[in-house]
């Protein structure tokens, strides 16, 4: 995903939370964020739907009735003409990642902060525990966690808050005493080699 993509979705997302935002609210933010989150899940689950919505070849004109057809009554009105907003502009393709932006910006105005944690195996309750402490004094915020295994981590783990990754892997590790091998003399590394050890017990 590049930069320039991510900057387009961060505008539509705060854009809609902004309309949201002085429709109704904390309230109205939270139902659109609900309704966003339904209709990403949807389109998701469903191959014809998720074509519907991505593939240029069909009318901009026919989806846009179809989605009038489909989300009246079944979404707010805003969600709705967001959602035409975006069909014709031809942007229904990015609805994920704004659906991704907006949500950030729920949690950041509920004094919350997103939080991917990456780990080579499922990670137990305990750790998650840990990690959600260790955030929440670093960042002043109540961490909300998202899991995901990547087994080409060595040990360790990853957070990514944002677009900052803080890296604990053992791979880092490995390469901050690779470096310190090229630097230092044989007492140091012997030293950063018994921390090293330590850490990773």
């Amino acid at each position: 995903m590049s930069t320039q993509t991510d900057a387009l979705a961060n505008v539509y997302a705060r854009s809609l939370f902004e309309l949201a935002t002085d429709a109704g609210g904390t309230d109205k933010v939270l139902e659109i964020a609900d309704e966003l989150e339904q209709v990403c899940a949807l389109t998701a689950n469903n191959q014809e739907i998720g074509l519907f919505f991505s593939s240029p070849i069909i009318d901009k004109v026919k989806r846009g009735e179809a989605l009038s057809a489909i989300f009246t009554n079944k979404v707010t009105d805003l969600t709705l003409r967001f959602l035409l907003v975006l069909n014709n502009k031809d942007r229904l393709d990015r609805l994920r990642q704004i659906e991704v932006a907006y949500a950030q910006l729920v949690q950041e105005a509920l004094g919350r902060v997103e939080v991917n944690v990456f780990t080579p195996r499922a990670i137990d309750d305990a750790s998650l525990k840990t990690i959600k402490r260790n955030v929440q004094e670093m960042l002043g915020k109540e961490p909300v966690l998202h899991t995901n295994v990547d087994p080409s981590m060595l040990g360790g783990v990853k957070l990514r808050i944002g677009d900052q990754l803080i890296d604990g892997s053992v791979a880092t590790k490995l390469r901050r005493l690779s470096e310190s091998v090229q630097s230092k003399g044989s007492m140091a590394i012997r030293e950063q080699f018994e921390t090293y050890l330590e850490d990773t017990k």
